[in-house]
């Protein structure tokens, strides 16, 4: 597999933070699989990064579940005879106060920020194994930082954390890498539709808001792509804060 081009696993790849990642990684050589739900703006991104000389193929699914999180990594493996890098971007986040979440939406974020990372994991690792790859999940800084009217999210990104150092615990002897890139307040479509109930402490909200500027998307995606890096080769079951200081006391 010497001289051939790495291949990267992109999930979120429609929009905000997984398409800077996809992007950045272009720019790098690295030939891309982009998953995500969004199938129209997922093409879009994949045709955009096409023409600007990307090797780039696509796979609209719902990562909500086991099947279809194995199923675009198998095609991944078809389309491309390898897999080098898993990056799993894609996260939903959504405002309630704690004694107004429903089943179903705890269900679902959980199902998307926590549990589809796992499987993408878990169908990767072989082929990763293989390579040498590695795997960068990305978290947030409420894994750190108790962030009211959030608790599903927040709750997803903590066990994401705990999620990446077992893994890289249990392949520390390996040859695969597996770390997480934990951005703070960033300029994302992340929020797209999401609604904020009335009557809302906003002070409480401020309050992780961060003692700096919102970061863009391609300052994240810039550390996302250089932890899959080679030049990242002695880093491995980190977790990597690009939040603007804000977990820092």
């Amino acid at each position: 597999m010497t001289g051939e081009p790495r291949v990267a696993l992109v999930t979120g790849a429609a929009r905000g933070l997984g398409k800077a990642t996809a992007r950045v990684l272009a720019a790098d050589g690295v030939a891309l699989f982009l998953v995500d739900i969004l199938a129209e703006r997922l093409e879009a991104t994949a045709a955009e990064l096409a023409a600007q000389g990307a090797r780039v193929a696509h796979f609209a699914t719902d990562i909500a579940t086991r099947a279809n999180c194995r199923a675009a990594v198998d095609a991944a493996v078809a389309a491309y005879g390898r897999l080098d890098i898993l990056c799993n971007v894609a996260a939903i986040v959504r405002f309630h106060r704690a004694t107004d979440v429903t089943a179903e939406e705890w269900e679902r974020i959980f199902a998307i920020n926590a549990s589809a990372p796992f499987w993408f994991c878990q169908a990767a690792i072989p082929h990763l194994l293989e390579t040498g790859g590695n795997i960068v999940n990305v978290a947030s800084q409420s894994a750190k930082l108790g962030t009211a009217y959030i608790v599903p999210y927040a709750a997803t990104k903590g066990a994401l954390v705990q999620m990446t150092k077992s893994l890289a615990m249990e392949y520390v002897d390996g040859p695969i890498r597996i770390n997480v890139v934990s951005p703070g307040t960033m300029s994302t479509e992340i929020g797209e539709g999401v609604t904020m109930p009335e009557g809302l402490d906003m002070a409480k909200i401020q309050r992780y808001s961060g003692p700096r500027p919102a970061n863009e998307a391609e300052e994240v995606a810039a550390l996302i792509a250089f932890v899959a890096s080679p030049r990242a080769s002695a880093i491995h079951g980190a977790v990597l804060c690009a939040d603007g200081g804000a977990t820092t006391g």
